[in-house]
């Protein structure tokens, strides 16, 4: 386990560490090895993870305030934008007090997996349960551990939300996969043809996946009362992953008696990440007074 010790206003520490002792239902294949993404020599992402890790961002004790969030970055479940949508969430959570878990998931993949469609959502299953059980080693509340996504990532967030019953693997941590509340930012939620963003589609279940396949990973399909209280933001010109995904997943959310707290803009596009020079900006400022009125962040 690696540390680094940053500003001591904002953070106590960040380390990674891998998630699995034994990753199940893996495969070998010599030829598939994770490859970095640089820019000018600094790391934007990943693609073909073998080795799916938690980077943690503490915040200092004195305003640590006992919430965590799993951070699921997005890229068409074929990239991971680890950076602008996964660690710069990071730090700004820990600058609120917030523990954030950044997630570098497994990319779905026959190379790797005996069944592509469930190894993210393994990997999310397991970090929620991974801090939850661990919870007082990090001084958290573990009935205030949260997922979030972007995009691709926001379709297994929203998974990890309707699905977290699910077997999908041997897990003894004796704990649930449950999160308490959901934050998704752009997110792919549907696998319905005409609303979908097809790539994230073709990499999770395939070119031809059964109506089964598509109803089972559709989560405005799969919500009901026990989903947990969620915080979404789309952009209306989103050109990548139309609106009607954030749109139908309220409304299911809406109808199902599950609190929910919806921010659509008029412009953004997509992968806006913490924000740009549009309306969209403006959304982390409303996900502090969102957390706030559910007793997550501090007044």
């Amino acid at each position: 386990m690696a540390f680094w010790f940053l500003n001591s206003a904002v953070f106590a520490q960040q380390s990674e560490f891998k998630l699995w002792e034994t990753i199940p239902d893996s495969k070998m294949d010599a030829s598939y090895s994770e490859e970095q993404d640089l820019d000018q020599g600094n790391l934007r992402g990943y693609r073909k993870i073998t080795q799916p890790t938690l980077t943690v961002f503490e915040p200092h004790s004195k305003i640590k305030n006992g919430s965590a969030v799993v951070i699921c970055p997005g890229g068409g479940y074929g990239y991971l934008a680890i950076s602008h949508e996964g660690y710069d969430l990071g730090k700004w959570f820990a600058a609120h007090g917030v523990t954030g878990f950044v997630l570098k998931y497994r990319l779905p993949s026959d190379q790797i997996m005996q069944n592509k469609t469930i190894g993210p959502l393994q990997d999310v299953q397991r970090a929620v349960r991974y801090i939850r059980q661990n919870a007082s080693q990090y001084n958290l509340d573990p009935a205030k551990i949260g997922v979030m996504g972007f995009s691709a990532g926001g379709h297994l967030a929203s998974t990890a939300a309707t699905h977290y019953g699910d077997a999908v693997y041997n897990a003894n941590e004796g704990v649930s996969a449950r999160p308490d509340f959901s934050v998704l930012i752009y997110p792919v939620v549907s696998m319905q043809k005409g609303i979908t963003h097809s790539g994230s589609r073709n990499n999770l279940l395939g070119k031809n996946p059964t109506q089964a396949e598509v109803y089972k990973y559709s989560g405005e399909y799969q919500v009901t009362a026990d989903t947990p209280a969620t915080f979404i933001v789309h952009a209306t010109d989103d050109a990548s992953v139309p609106v009607e995904n954030s749109i139908n997943y309220f409304l299911a959310l809406k109808n199902a008696g599950v609190n929910a707290e919806m921010h659509l803009y008029e412009d953004g596009g997509h992968g806006f990440g913490m924000g740009r020079s549009t309306t969209s900006n403006t959304w982390p400022q409303a996900l502090i007074l969102w957390m706030k009125k559910h007793s997550l962040i501090a007044e």
